[in-house]
């Protein structure tokens, strides 16, 4: 028997709320009710037909309560059990929760068993009924780039993107790589420099991605140890990159967090295949992260890395995180809206490029499903 619930659906152009069915899980499958769930940057980029994902409902952050289990689910994972789920699995491109299967922008979702078995549906010991929970997976994220440029031994960090995983990384850059760090923040747009200008972040140097942006990039000594963090759409990642190879001086380590088309190529790194240095790290693994090093066409040398998904253990520090400092984060949680607002604002982003919702400018959206405390 099949179960009817509210959803947010792509349909012609559009976000809808419509009525989905979800039939009762077997075996290892399971049932989630989120509470809440956020929307990224990837799921507007797919709102607005720049990625060729499948899923029409979205969403793969948040947190739920397991509401229904098949027979062969464990113990741990019983009715009531408040989870978040990994949604990238490492070794199985079938599971891509809210790509290529239906995400979390829904009353009810069935998570498959291959998930469950392979233990990507993780029980939270700490309860997390607020918005800011919406960041825990990209906290995650920011966890893993950084436990993948901590060995580099940075004293600069520098931040492409004023997106949410943006805004995370300068936040928490003191604590997951060394206190004290110099952190440079390079916006996109003006709107963004005035965001950040109120909701300022420690001692982070906030700049335009312009001259003024290659003028404080340009300003950093050759013997700085840099580790760059490009946290942009797909899109805008090889231009980043570039900028930051012309410009810094130091002993640079670039992590690709941003992705990249498939053929994305540049002349300053002649012969190098960029898709696959952001493919080498996956999920956490392999452990030590996998670093290239490479000659641009200057013969400077420089060392790339990237990453897809997150670990369990990124989720679960991210977890331990935000439950200790949700005030570092909270302002980050700019909109928390209901199913019925929420396909307005996603049907205005999937034509616009404008991010402000209610005279404030849209970083986090929050969806709120369920009214518990």
């Amino acid at each position: 028997m099949s179960q009817w619930h509210r959803a947010l659906v792509r349909h012609d152009g559009k976000v809808v709320v419509m009525d989905r069915s979800t039939r009762k899980p077997e075996g290892y499958e399971l049932t989630v009710s989120p509470i809440y769930a956020g929307l990224c940057g990837t799921d507007i980029q797919m709102l607005r037909g720049l990625r060729d994902d499948p899923s029409l409902i979205l969403g793969h952050e948040g947190i739920a309560r397991v509401t229904e289990v098949g027979k062969d689910v464990p113990a741990n994972l019983a009715p009531g059990t408040l989870v978040c789920i990994n949604p990238t699995h490492r070794s199985d491109p079938a599971f891509l929760l809210g790509h290529n299967v239906e995400g979390l922008l829904q009353e009810n979702v069935l998570i498959p068993a291959i998930a469950v078995r392979d233990g990507l549906v993780i029980p939270l010991s700490t309860v997390h009924h607020s918005a800011t929970a919406t960041l825990l997976e990209p906290l995650a994220a920011v966890h893993y780039a950084f436990e993948l440029l901590s060995d580099h031994n940075p004293d600069t960090l520098v931040v492409f993107g004023d997106g949410v995983i943006g805004h995370l990384a300068v936040r928490a850059a003191a604590d997951k790589l060394v206190a004290g760090i110099r952190i440079q923040h390079l916006h996109h747009t003006e709107q963004g420099m005035a965001w950040s200008r109120r909701y300022e972040a420690g001692a982070a140097q906030c700049v335009l991605n312009n001259a003024a942006g290659t003028a404080l990039l340009s300003s950093l000594s050759e013997g700085a140890r840099v580790a760059v963090l490009i946290a942009t759409p797909r899109n805008a990642t090889l231009a980043c990159l570039e900028t930051a190879l012309r410009y810094i001086r130091g002993e640079v380590r670039i992590n690709l967090l941003g992705g990249l088309p498939a053929d994305a190529a540049t002349p300053l790194l002649p012969g190098v295949l960029l898709s696959q240095i952001r493919a080498a790290n996956c999920g956490g693994k392999p452990m030590p992260g996998v670093v290239q090093t490479h000659q641009t066409n200057h013969a400077k040398t420089v060392q790339l890395v990237g990453q897809r998904g997150v670990a369990n253990r990124h989720l679960r520090s991210a977890a331990e995180e935000l439950m200790k400092q949700p005030e570092r984060y909270s302002s980050l949680i700019t909109h928390t809206l209901s199913l019925e607002k929420a396909a307005d604002v996603m049907t205005h982003l999937a034509s616009s490029t404008e991010r402000q919702f209610d005279g404030r400018r849209l970083i986090k959206l929050a969806v709120q499903f369920s009214t518990e405390t």
